[in-house]
C-alpha cells in the first residue's frame, strides 16, 4: 500500500533529538560511520528537511548549509527507493534557489551516484574516502524558478 508523507523545512534547535536519532540509525549503526564524524557541529546553521510520515514519524531527513553543500541525506532502509530521497533532494535543491545560490554541491556514495546524476548533478574530481566510505564529489548548477521549496511526495 502507498503510504502519503510530506517534505517539510525544519530547524535543528527543533528537532535535533529525532533527527539526531535517524541518523544515527543509519550511519553509524548501519554504514559504521565513527559517531564523531557523524556529529560535525554543522547542523545548528543548516537548513534541514524532514520527510515524516501522517503519523508522525520521521523516516528521512537532509540538509542544506550556507556554502551550498548538500549532505547528512538519510533514508530509513524500508522507505528506500520510493521516492522519499528523490523528495528532500529536491526540496533542499529549492532551498538553494531561494538563496540564491548559484551551485549546489555534495559528497555522494559511490553507489548512489547514478542517483544523483538522475537529479542533474555532475561528478567532479576523483573519488575520495569518508569515514571509509568511498565518495564522489558532486556539483549541480541552478537555475532559480521559484518553486517552493517543501513539498509532498508520497510512497
Amino acid at each position: 500500500m502507498i503510504s502519503p508523507f510530506q517534505v517539510s523545512c525544519t530547524t535543528w534547535a527543533a528537532h535535533e533529538s529525532v533527527l539526531t536519532d535517524l541518523r544515527h540509525r543509519v550511519f553509524v549503526i548501519e554504514q559504521g560511520v565513527p559517531e564523531a564524524l557523524e556529529v560535525n557541529g554543522e547542523d545548528v546553521d543548516a537548513v534541514h528537511v524532514m520527510a515524516v510520515l501522517p503519523n508522525n514519524t520521521l523516516i528521512g531527513t537532509g540538509r542544506l548549509l550556507a556554502d551550498g553543500h548538500i549532505g547528512r541525506i538519510a533514508v530509513e532502509a524500508v522507505y528506500r527507493r520510493h521516492g522519499v530521497g528523490r523528495a528532500m533532494l529536491t526540496a533542499l535543491i529549492d532551498l538553494a534557489r531561494q538563496q540564491d545560490l548559484a551551485t549546489v554541491h555534495l559528497g555522494a556514495q559511490v553507489p548512489a551516484i547514478p542517483f544523483y546524476q538522475g537529479m542533474g548533478f555532475e561528478p567532479e574530481g576523483e573519488e575520495f574516502l569518508d569515514a571509509g566510505i568511498p565518495h564522489q564529489h558532486m556539483v549541480l548548477n541552478l537555475q532559480r524558478d521559484g518553486k517552493d521549496a517543501c513539498i509532498k511526495g508520497h510512497l
